[in-house]
């Protein structure tokens, strides 16, 4: 086993903890056989054992509180586990979220109105648009806030009719702490996105109606779930052709982007 001399020891500007005091820290955690700084990172050879994923948990926890950041990584048969100072990240703060929140609904209301040519169709509209969005975000957020990944509330995107908005993001400020969380983050988002836009659609639909088909019609490309979801829940009337209420339009899009 190699240790870190004394000339090795971490330069120290921001009052970061000693290679010793990491070395302690990395032990209470993991077997190490080897440490040393390569270019100035505390580097650890580790053995890798069944509950190492636990125990990365556990040593990401016991790092944050000193401003540090472990990686972990396997190369050629070697765990090696290597600690960075944390970057640095800005408290988050949501004026400019809410103020997009607000324009989007804006744009999206207008949007609907255009179709609809009544409020109470914009309304529906802009509600069934937003929830699709920003369930699909949220899942990504709750998701990141479970394993403790820094993320911002969703930045919704104003857009142009015919929908009113070019979607929703958030901002992840750190790095997931393994696959799992990676996954789980990443999966989230659209899983629930889509739950909702089948709840919106299958309304939507109920409340659309068949007409005959005009061959002046715009027709829709059609999703796979959207043709199972009408032939489980028809819509009322007789024709060809589906005159689709805004909400089922909404239901539509969301398929179209969560799918």
């Amino acid at each position: 086993m190699c240790c870190a001399s004394s000339d090795e020891n971490l330069t120290n500007p921001d009052n970061l903890p000693s290679f010793e005091e990491i070395q302690g820290t990395v032990r209470s955690e993991f077997d190490v056989t080897e440490s040393y700084v390569q270019h100035g990172v505390p580097t650890f050879h580790v053995n890798y054992k069944d509950d190492s994923k636990q125990a990365f948990l556990k040593l990401m926890k016991s790092l944050e509180a000193m401003k540090l950041l472990p990686i972990l990584r396997e190369n050629n048969g070697t765990y090696v586990l290597q600690v960075l100072a944390k970057p640095p990240t800005q408290p988050n703060k949501n004026t400019v979220n809410i103020a997009l929140f607000f324009a989007t609904l804006g744009t999206v209301f207008v949007s609907g109105y255009l179709q609809a040519a009544d409020v109470i169709g914009a309304l529906l509209f802009t509600a069934s648009i937003m929830a699709i969005l920003g369930s699909h975000e949220m899942g990504h957020k709750l998701l990141a806030d479970k394993h403790q990944v820094d993320a911002t509330y969703p930045y919704f995107i104003p857009g142009l009719p015919p929908i009113g908005t070019f979607g929703a993001l958030i901002r992840q400020k750190e790095l997931p702490p393994n696959k799992d969380a990676l996954f789980d983050i990443g999966f989230t988002g659209p899983i629930t996105g889509f739950i909702i836009a089948v709840i919106v659609t299958i309304i939507g639909i109920q409340l659309s109606t068949l007409a005959p088909l005009e061959p002046e019609a715009s027709l829709l490309p059609v999703p796979l779930m959207f043709q199972i979801i009408v032939a489980l829940f028809p819509p009322s009337g007789v024709g060809e052709m589906i005159l689709l209420h805004p909400v089922a339009y909404a239901g539509w899009v969301g398929m179209i982007v969560t799918m």
